[in-house]
């Protein structure tokens, strides 16, 4: 038999789909995602670029600017 993948996008949909799959009799595992979501993906890279590029300030300069 052949596996299928699914992602859904939230949790509504993911009882949805459990919902369905028990009344259907169908056999399913629920796995935490290995991935992270793209938002958090793509702030990491930039995050990287930052520094890699010289680009970051001193923990004392963060708080000057953001707790006034």
């Amino acid at each position: 038999m052949q596996t299928i993948v699914i992602h859904p996008e939230n949790s509504k949909q993911l009882e949805i789909l459990k919902t369905f799959m028990e009344e259907q009799k169908i056999n399913f595992q629920i796995k935490p995602s290995d991935t992270l979501p793209d938002t958090v993906l793509k702030s990491i890279e930039r995050g990287l670029s930052q520094a890699k590029n010289d680009l970051t300030i001193s923990f004392d300069e963060f708080k000057s600017r953001h707790y006034k």
